[in-house]
């Protein structure tokens, strides 16, 4: 790997991270902060979402990450990168500590991530600041005035309240890391977003976390390579020389990397190739010998085909869903990709229900309108999500109800009995005409009397004509071997149905 071997370093702007549960008002937090402490400066280009943003307060700048959640978070986290160095955890005032944000604070604790907390809609009247500082010492983080260590800040993203506040404090938190990095090292960072681009080729969201970047270096992670043929920000502006805390897209690799991957500079494509064959090796060594064990006696399978707006996206839920505990209901990723979800996944879907229960979920796409019909006509389950969290939580449910599937009665015919011919020991034959539906063999029996039910049993053999018949539909007259407690007397109405099970 290239690069100076000297300890020059020098201080450098905080990244941040903004995390919390759903609707509690993350995104809100920073499209106000970028409204208002952004430059909007001029370009030719299309603004682009590019993983980051950059913020000035103060004449200081603070870079901050938009990830899709603590999913994302953790899923770095695994593959060794340190992403941020402080966390926002955003709470709102009038609801106080959900779900999300439970499982956000383990995974910032769990990095060692200083955090401030951010109470948002305090302008509402329903608010309730000091429920939100005992829900929060439950998940142990114990805020400054109850005599704990984590600052806590009442904002409205609506408005703008506190949110001067809550950069002075982030300043002040970056303040105390002293945060250094040397800028004539070689370059390494993380890759925060991916893409495929059909004029440019493959496009990596990045975040340069030491040395420096311009057009012309080699950087290769674990899955791509390349020699950077420019970078930009987010508006389509050319950098000329990324720093670190700098977040840029930078076009010029030969696939797209994965979302978390660590990339560092090479002296040359020669040894950033050799570089990457060597992982390649590692990962597949790796996975074989992880592969996936084989149903054992009790489990059931659920197939998923998995499309998002990004590969990024994609593979944050991939290994998001993978983490779901399937003692008894196994998950198999059959394929995935981004894009809208096209009658191509329909047919895998189709193709793949023989081997157990399928279901196709996207993530911030949409689907083909000719695969959205022949969806429905194969009766394929596709799912769309805009959170992660909610793609998680319906695949749990919809494991749980593979796991122990509830029954569902679904009524089939209605016979009026016309007569009764013999009973015996809890059987009896009974003539009568088919009002709607139809009648089958086998098939469970409840008997109405006077609108009213006063048994059930099962129908053990239909004739027609006094010769055995699989089925009958309505407007035939029929003869049936009942089998039951109750006597079915003439005048009585004979609803036919089937158990089935509904998951």
């Amino acid at each position: 790997m290239a690069g100076k071997s000297d300890k020059k370093t020098i201080s450098r702007p905080p990244v941040v991270v903004i995390m919390g549960h759903v609707d509690h008002g993350k995104t809100s937090i920073l499209d106000y902060i970028r409204k208002t402490h952004v430059a909007d400066r001029e370009s030719g280009g299309i603004t682009q979402h590019i993983g980051a943003s950059v913020a000035e307060f103060q004449g200081k700048k603070i870079t901050f990450i938009d990830t899709p959640g603590h999913e994302a978070f953790s899923q770095m986290r695994r593959r060794g990168a340190k992403i941020a160095d402080i966390a926002v955890l955003v709470v709102a005032a009038e609801e106080g500590c959900k779900p999300q944000t439970k499982e956000a604070a383990a995974a910032i604790k769990k990095a060692g991530l200083p955090v401030i907390v951010a109470m948002n809609k305090t302008d509402l009247p329903q608010a309730n600041v000091e429920k939100v500082k005992r829900d929060l010492e439950k998940e142990g983080l114990l805020v400054e005035d109850w005599g704990g260590d984590v600052p806590a800040i009442g904002i409205s993203a609506k408005t703008g309240q506190g949110i001067n506040e809550l950069l002075e404090m982030i300043l002040l938190v970056a303040e105390m890391e002293n945060l250094q990095a040397n800028p004539d090292a070689a370059a390494a960072g993380i890759i925060i977003e991916s893409s495929l681009d059909h004029r440019r080729g493959p496009s990596a969201a990045i975040l340069l976390q030491e040395g420096n970047l311009s057009a012309g270096k080699v950087i290769a992670t674990a899955s791509a390579l390349g020699k950077i043929k420019f970078l930009e920000d987010s508006r389509g502006n050319k950098i000329e020389r990324l720093l670190p805390s700098q977040p840029a897209v930078a076009i010029g690799l030969d696939a797209v990397p994965v979302t978390g991957e660590v990339f560092q500079e090479f002296e040359s494509l020669d040894a950033a190739r050799e570089f990457v064959i060597g992982r390649q090796k590692e990962i597949k060594s790796g996975a074989a010998a992880a592969e996936t064990v084989e149903l054992q006696e009790g489990q059931k399978n659920l197939n998923l085909i998995l499309k998002a707006d990004v590969l990024g996206s994609l593979e944050v839920l991939k290994e998001t869903l993978l983490q779901i505990p399937q003692n008894e209901v196994v998950l198999n990723v059959l394929d995935g990709g981004a894009g809208e979800i096209s009658l191509n996944d329909i047919k895998t879907a189709r193709a793949a229900q023989a081997a157990g229960t399928t279901a196709i979920i996207g993530f911030r796409v949409k689907i083909n309108p000719d695969a959205k019909a022949m969806a429905e006509r194969e009766k394929i389950r596709v799912m769309n999500f805009e959170v992660i969290y909610e793609a998680i939580e319906w695949t749990r449910g919809y494991m749980g109800r593979i796991r122990t599937p509830k029954m569902e009665r679904k009524d089939l015919g209605k016979l009026k009995v016309l007569l009764s011919f013999w009973a015996d020991k809890g059987r009896q034959i009974v003539g009568g005409k088919v009002i709607d539906g139809e009648v089958k063999k086998g098939v469970k029996i409840e008997v109405f009397r006077n609108e009213n039910p006063v048994g059930q049993g099962r129908l053990i053999n239909l004739q027609k004509n006094k010769k055995d018949i699989p089925d009958a539909r309505k407007g035939d007259e029929v003869g049936i071997l009942y089998e039951g407690q109750e006597k079915i007397q003439e005048g009585d109405h004979l609803i036919f149905y089937v158990q089935e099970k509904n998951i």
